[in-house]
């Protein structure tokens, strides 16, 4: 069971803690140190519910709730996304009280049809609108693509509190709320996480939301994220690593991933970084077996790298499947400024290092070189060789 937590004399915290939570989006994002579902209750002369939770937890959300306020006192709720992260407690919570008006953007309307179905007395608004509440006003900021074309922002006066919903957050289940109580490094690491396997595909649209939301110069207290803690020390300073991140952000590192079926390209990957970091032992070298390792832990270091090099053996005339699903995904990511090659192993038709060579070049690398094939198990010549291919490799990225 959740505890509501004030976090002003007008806001309290009233969302779900899921430490159990492992995957999100289907299988496609991992959780490792779980997730929140923030929602947040205002208390002004009117009285607002912010987003809600995840349908598994409607029931036992709308319960709590009841324990903080008498439901019909809520005279507005605020959509912010109409993914069911979000939105999935609603149709609980308006079987209570179904006339309240849910305001949200055109695209938030449709977001919330489509997924429920129900004709509720929904309100849409646009950049600039208001809501009087009292004391207070909400301030709406339509944020297209941070991640869904119908995300918006609202934005407290007199509190200073923006309500980011997905934008600023991380997948990241903590009692302590805030940004100033949990492990720092672990709070960068799943904030960098969020942004690269999430966001990176609108960072344009990132950089011009942003820059648009400074220009308007309103006092930011707290940012309210909808996952993970919220931003109270230094809030900002999210907002400056998002305008980073999403300037074709890149570190002095080097990504090797491969699939291996017996251990013939595993060795060429180990062999060609120990080549990059003779060449440069300044660089950062990680290594990464796909069909071992954490998907979206490997997307996260590929934004991290200036460049990338993917390994496979042939088979069937193709390479392996978990480096297909991988460069499957790193398509949709859209990175940019990094440059990549191809290597493997074969022992009869050997095509893996041609098509591994296409795919990094629709994926958007600039790749740099044809790539190192090695027939059967490389001797020691050969790993040598493999050697000079990382030494080169770094002479050709520089």
């Amino acid at each position: 069971m959740d505890t509501a937590k004030k976090i002003t004399e007008k806001v309290t915290w009233v969302g779900k803690v899921d430490w159990e939570l492992d995957l999100f989006h289907g299988h496609e994002f991992s959780t490792h140190r779980g997730s929140s579902y923030n929602s947040y209750l205002v208390r002004d002369e009117k009285t607002v519910l912010i987003d809600t939770v995840w349908s598994p937890y409607d029931d036992e959300f709308v319960t709590n709730l009841k324990k903080v306020i008498d439901l019909k006192e809520i005279d507005y709720i605020i959509v912010n996304h109409g993914e069911i992260d979000h939105s999935g407690a609603l149709p609980a919570l308006m079987r209570e009280i179904p006339g309240t008006p849910i305001y949200c953007t055109n695209n938030g309307k449709r977001s919330l049809q489509g997924h429920f179905h129900h004709d509720w007395n929904i309100v849409t608004v646009k950049t600039g609108d208001t809501l009087d509440i009292g004391e207070s006003q909400l301030i709406f900021v339509e944020a297209p693509m941070l991640h869904w074309p119908d995300t918006m922002f609202t934005y407290m006066t007199g509190e200073n509190i923006l309500f980011s919903n997905d934008a600023f957050g991380q997948h990241y289940a903590t009692e302590s709320l805030y940004n100033d109580l949990v492990d720092p490094c672990e709070l960068q690491a799943e904030a960098l996480k969020y942004y690269a396997n999430i966001l990176t595909p609108f960072s344009p649209l990132v950089k011009k939301k942003i820059n648009e939301l400074l220009a308007m110069e309103l006092p930011i207290n707290l940012i309210a994220t909808s996952h993970g803690v919220i931003w109270k020390e230094d809030p900002l300073q999210i907002v400056q690593q998002y305008l980073k991140w999403a300037d074709n952000y890149q570190e002095n590192q080097i990504t090797i991933v491969y699939d291996t079926m017996w251990n013939a390209t595993r060795r060429m990957a180990e062999a060609i970084a120990v080549g990059i970091t003779q060449e440069d032992p300044n660089v950062r070298v990680k290594v990464y077996n796909a069909a071992v390792h954490d998907t979206n832990d490997i997307v996260t270091e590929i934004f991290k790298s200036k460049a990338v090099l993917a390994g496979s053996s042939t088979v069937n005339n193709r390479y392996l499947s978990a480096m297909a699903g991988l460069l499957e995904m790193v398509k949709g990511m859209k990175f940019k400024n990094k440059k990549a090659a191809a290597f493997g192993s074969y022992g009869w038709s050997g095509e893996a290092v041609k098509l591994l060579t296409a795919d990094l070049e629709e994926a958007g690398f600039e790749v740099v070189n044809e790539g190192k094939r090695t027939l059967w198990v490389p001797s020691e010549d050969e790993l040598e060789a493999c050697q000079e291919f990382g030494r080169q490799f770094v002479r050709d990225i520089s």
